[in-house]
């Protein structure tokens, strides 16, 4: 099956696109906007949030001079000029929001993840097809240049048959203290639904594979009680803080073709190794390492090998040479998509899937039997 992203490159002449953020938070702080404003064809001209104060302060830093300012999205949604909205609130209200905005006109970019329930991911799928708008939901690790130039080495076949993934988001201490993350109502759970929807992600688009047989999960809540634990962003007490989400969590996928995924999503766990996705194929195997680097491996005149490559600019597939960011890239090909009408690199069709195997790691866990597709 190919998984070519993008057709060959168009002209990058680029007229204006209007944007609208609803979500003036942390993420939307940290990764959308930032990367929006150094397109030059890009007006962000309408901000929401529920708390004006936060909305006021991302148009100061990022807006148009004339950019609106709203509490409410549905008078958002009526703003006449924006073509593009980005829904970058918490989990529980991405459908709701996403769905008003395909709704009424617009494409939309989305925050991962892309809902809390597969019924919901459906819901915004068939929104998307009814308003013959654009819907991608914001996985950047595709748009690194390590994935893209083994996705390649993929589609040529260079590693043959791929029937073992591990797609492991480990922090061994990295719980994230602001915002609503420790909220399982706002959020839908804890490290699995935050940083391991990106490896599953990762992994089904590198293999292309979205037929899943049956998931299988375990989700533990084991040291987020412990007082005054070593953590990344701030030592907290457990007794004043409302931790009502899994500290870690694990699942087995097995698709319909025998391939098996292994997913490991933790904010705290005593685990001293490091946290690599690793792909296994008949002919060869590749395992991501830090700083960009992949490590190919196999066998060669009967003798094993390794071999470590730093894919440089050249190795994507839009905008080669050009020295962008993982969030960098996809904001300028999720724009160059909808300029040129090409569907976005993440469809919302494949997002989907890992909705379903997030939720279906906390089913599985919670009635302790394996859910089968």
């Amino acid at each position: 099956m190919s998984i070519s992203i993008i057709p060959e490159e168009k002209d990058e002449v680029l007229r204006d696109v209007h944007i609208g953020i609803i979500g003036c938070g942390g993420i939307a702080n940290g990764k959308h906007l930032p990367s929006l404003s150094k397109l030059p064809n890009v007006k962000i001209t309408a901000f929401c949030d529920l708390i004006p104060e936060r909305a006021e302060k991302a148009k100061k830093e990022f807006g148009t001079d004339d950019a609106v300012v709203y509490t409410d999205y549905q008078l958002l949604l009526k703003q006449e000029d924006l073509e593009v909205i980005h829904v970058l609130t918490p989990n529980v209200s991405h459908c709701e929001l996403a769905v008003a905005a395909l709704e009424s006109g617009h494409h939309v970019m989305c925050e991962k993840p892309m809902a809390t329930t597969y019924v919901e991911a459906q819901r915004m799928v068939e929104a998307s097809k009814k308003a013959g708008k654009f819907l991608t939901v914001g996985y950047q690790t595709r748009s690194q240049t390590s994935h893209q130039y083994v996705r390649k080495m993929i589609e040529r076949g260079d590693l043959g048959e791929i029937y073992y993934i591990k797609a492991p988001s480990i922090r061994k201490r990295g719980v994230p203290l602001w915002g609503v993350f420790l909220d399982k109502e706002q959020q839908g759970g804890g490290p699995m639904i935050d940083i391991g929807t990106h490896s599953i992600d990762a992994a089904l688009s590198l293999i292309q594979n979205y037929d899943v047989a049956s998931v299988t999960g375990s989700v533990y809540r084991k040291l987020a009680d412990t007082a005054y634990l070593s953590n990344e962003w701030g030592i907290w007490d457990p007794e004043k803080l409302d931790f009502s989400v899994e500290d870690s969590a694990m699942s087995y996928v097995r698709f319909k073709n025998g391939a098996t995924l292994v997913i490991e999503a933790a904010w705290l766990l005593n685990y001293a190794g490091d946290s690599h996705m690793t792909l296994c194929g008949t002919k060869g195997g590749v395992e991501f390492l830090d700083g960009g680097v992949v490590r190919f491996c196999g066998d060669e005149d009967g003798s094993f090998y390794t071999k470590d490559v730093k894919p440089n600019n050249t190795a994507r597939t839009l905008f080669k040479g050009q020295n962008l960011t993982g969030e960098e890239y996809e904001a300028k090909q999720w724009i160059y998509s909808v300029i040129h009408n090409i569907p976005p690199v993440t469809k919302p069709e494949e997002a989907a899937v890992v909705t379903q195997i997030i939720e279906a790691t906390y089913r599985s866990a919670q009635e302790g039997k394996t859910i089968y597709f």
